[in-house]
């Protein structure tokens, strides 16, 4: 099977957080226009809508939060935190993109789909065990990882997350899980305050996490020395069974939130390297879910690059710009830290 799965479906705009809020209904009907207007969407195929049950979501999540979310079902606006709004229609949406995510899992691995992208909200990066913030009400992704550990008995999983917010939520479920790799790029000091480079994880999982701490202006030669040389050799060492991606764009240079300089060939770099990955170590299995980024052209425009890469309509990006004058002493910074756990790590290695 050669098809790309998406999930993309109307219901996602259900989850009305108001005409101001950046994480607005218009992100998704924006770049559902945008795969349409490129033809992608004859190049994938729709993945079911299906709600996560409550047995995958208390992997992940405490009953008390599952039933503080199922609350603000029909109501007209509920505010879990100072910048996580409901609306009638979010409880159900929340479960649908959890639950569509641990489709797109199950297909990619029974060999159904080459890989798939799901273009859900609300996000999911943020959501702790028992908290939901930044804009998140489950843990989409962590909630599918879960599965993919619980229900295929995966050993090795791979989450790369690129959104310039750290994912706090998903560190936290997995820091002491050795089977879940989690790799994280995101502006610091910056929301919500996590991702130190000196967080590895705790107990078994100590060394499965690896947190690289970006400086505001970043742009494509910085994210793709990252990748290249702190990515890649821990992939190789670590050989995952199946690569997801936290794929927020808010690190795009437009972006209102963000503060950085990524562009759309900057995007299309990272794409080509996490299916690399992919390709190499599970072959081809990759399983994307959507997180921030808000400048809406722009996000359409970064997720038809990924997603074109992932169909094979776009051919591998190829290295473009090197990193700033100076970039390599943080990526040695990240080495340091890391080269008890992954040896060969960094730059000097790879001289």
């Amino acid at each position: 099977m050669s098809k790309t799965g998406i999930v993309a479906d109307p219901v996602f705009l259900e989850h009305d957080t108001g005409e101001s809020h950046p994480e607005r209904p218009e992100r998704l009907s924006h770049i559902y226009q945008m795969i349409q207007n490129k033809g992608l969407d004859r190049a994938t195929v729709k993945v079911k809508l299906r709600e996560a049950t409550e047995k995958e979501l208390l992997r992940v999540h405490a009953k008390e939060h599952l039933r503080a979310i199922a609350a603000t079902a029909g109501k007209s606006q509920v505010f879990l935190d100072g910048d996580t709004p409901t609306s009638p229609g979010s409880y159900r949406a929340a479960l649908l993109a959890a639950g569509s995510l641990i489709e797109c899992v199950d297909q990619v691995l029974a060999g159904k789909l080459k890989n798939a992208f799901a273009l859900v909200r609300p996000p999911g990066h943020h959501a702790e065990k028992n908290r939901a913030m930044g804009f998140c009400l489950f843990n989409n992704i962590a909630v599918a990882a879960a599965a993919g550990l619980e229900e295929h008995g995966l050993k090795r999983i791979l989450i790369v997350d690129w959104d310039v917010h750290h994912g706090n939520g998903t560190q936290h479920t997995f820091e002491s899980e050795p089977r879940v790799l989690f790799f994280s790029t995101h502006r610091y000091p910056f929301y919500p305050g996590t991702g130190y480079l000196d967080e590895v994880g705790t107990g078994p999982g100590e060394g499965f996490t690896v947190n690289v701490p970006l400086p505001a202006g970043c742009g494509d030669g910085e994210f793709n020395a990252v990748f290249e040389q702190l990515l890649r050799p821990v992939a190789k060492k670590f050989k995952p069974e199946l690569v997801m991606v936290s794929a927020g764009f808010d690190q795009y240079h437009l972006d209102p939130l963000g503060g950085m300089r990524l562009t759309e060939a900057g995007v299309g770099r990272l794409a080509t390297l996490v299916i690399e990955i992919a390709n190499e170590f599970c072959g081809g299995k990759l399983v994307v879910t959507l997180e921030g980024g808000y400048h809406l052209e722009g996000l359409a425009r970064c997720v038809c690059e990924l997603l074109g890469r992932m169909t094979g309509t776009l051919p591998p990006a190829e290295q473009g710009t090197p990193p700033a004058e100076g970039f390599e002493q943080l990526l040695e910074k990240v080495a340091e830290v890391q080269r008890p756990y992954w040896p060969g790590i960094g730059r000097k290695v790879r001289e």
